[in-house]
């Protein structure tokens, strides 16, 4: 199997992409509902985030409470570094599980979308990076008319983020979705295309 791991900024055009390789065959693997595993209660991981965050962050029906643990490491990056220290190292553990099991059934593509893959080091889980990509701009533009937010707070999340040029740095392949969907569309296509190539000739 090859394994592919997907990733791209905010509003870049990740689902869009995923979306498409599903329908061409890929098995996909989301890495943010991985990430919601991670803070079950009786997970190996909720109990760290318990032990490092306080008691305070767990709500009344034993499950942490996001917004609690939210307002303890926003805007405070040693803090936002010690819950990622935790957090990271057990989706990577689950992403790596599910990539063996779809691996023993046969499957071709195994693709894992995860925003936070190069900021995680997750690059050598992977035969190949692919990243996506669209102008600030245009994110900004997405993130507005998607999210409702205004242009500082859209600017304010894409700035807290990897930008385009960092990420690209680490990838096998760059797709770039400021284009018409067709057109879009016609790049994952080819590039699934020469995946297919590779897959063929490596046996």
């Amino acid at each position: 199997m090859r394994s592919i791991g997907l990733t791209g900024g905010i509003a870049s055009g990740k689902s869009t992409v995923v979306a498409m390789l599903q329908e061409l065959g890929a098995s996909v693997i989301d890495a943010d509902k991985l990430g919601h595993q991670t803070y079950e209660p009786g997970s190996p991981a909720f109990t760290r985030i318990v032990a490092a965050f306080g008691d305070g962050i767990v709500a009344e029906d034993g499950t942490i409470d996001r917004r609690a643990l939210g307002g303890k490491v926003f805007g405070d990056p040693a803090e936002m570094t010690r819950l990622t220290d935790i957090v990271w190292p057990e989706i990577r553990a689950l992403a790596a599980a599910e990539l063996t099991t779809l691996a023993a059934t046969g499957v071709d593509v195994g693709v894992v979308e995860a925003a936070v893959l190069v900021e995680a080091g997750w690059q050598d889980l992977f035969d190949e990076v692919w990243v996506i990509t669209v102008p600030p701009e245009v994110a900004r533009g997405r993130l507005m008319e998607r999210n409702g937010l205004s242009a500082d707070e859209a600017e304010a999340r894409i700035a807290s983020q990897l930008n385009n040029a960092e990420r690209a740095e680490h990838a096998d392949l760059v797709i770039d979705t400021n284009c018409s969907l067709d057109e879009v569309r016609d790049t994952v296509v080819q590039a699934w295309d020469a995946l297919t190539q590779r897959i063929a000739a490596a046996g």
